[in-house]
């Protein structure tokens, strides 16, 4: 694709307790990027290296915004990707976790979108810098909006 790299949207994480008793606090880490390659998935903090995935825009149909209700105040919110049937799994967070298990979570998300999410913690989700570099980098993806429905 021939757009700016400047286009590209990358969040980092917020400094963290680990990061600085780790040593680790002399780099920041990438909660999620929109490039023109692809997306990359933040892997948690302490586990960063092994659960970071990069998903290129061929295997990539939506970006889904949702949340998930908890005994919170308020709401868990996730990003996540619907992806093309029989892209490779990913690794992350949620990679072992099981149909009924993401059933039982958020029955309002489909199981592979799920296990293609990342909590928006310690970072912030800008939308409009989301939707900006989507419209440069992949004009057909969509975002969708998926809501706590049960």
């Amino acid at each position: 694709m021939s757009a700016d790299s400047t286009s590209a949207y990358e969040v980092q994480f917020t400094w963290t307790p680990f990061q600085l008793l780790s040593g680790a606090w002399t780099k920041r880490l990438v909660a999620f990027r929109v490039d023109e390659r692809g997306v990359t998935l933040g892997g948690a903090p302490a586990r960063y290296a092994s659960q970071t995935a990069f998903v290129p825009w061929g295997d990539v149909e939506a970006v889904v915004l949702w949340q998930q209700e908890t005994s919170a105040p308020t709401p868990m919110r996730y990003v996540g990707l619907r992806r093309r049937a029989g892209a490779p799994a990913l690794p992350g967070p949620n990679s072992a976790l099981t149909r009924e298990r993401t059933g039982r979570l958020a029955g309002h998300v489909d199981h592979e979108v799920f296990l293609a999410s990342r909590h928006i913690n310690l970072w912030t989700l800008d939308r409009e810098r989301l939707a900006e570099a989507l419209r440069t980098f992949a004009p057909t993806v969509a975002v969708e909006e998926n809501g706590q429905t049960g």
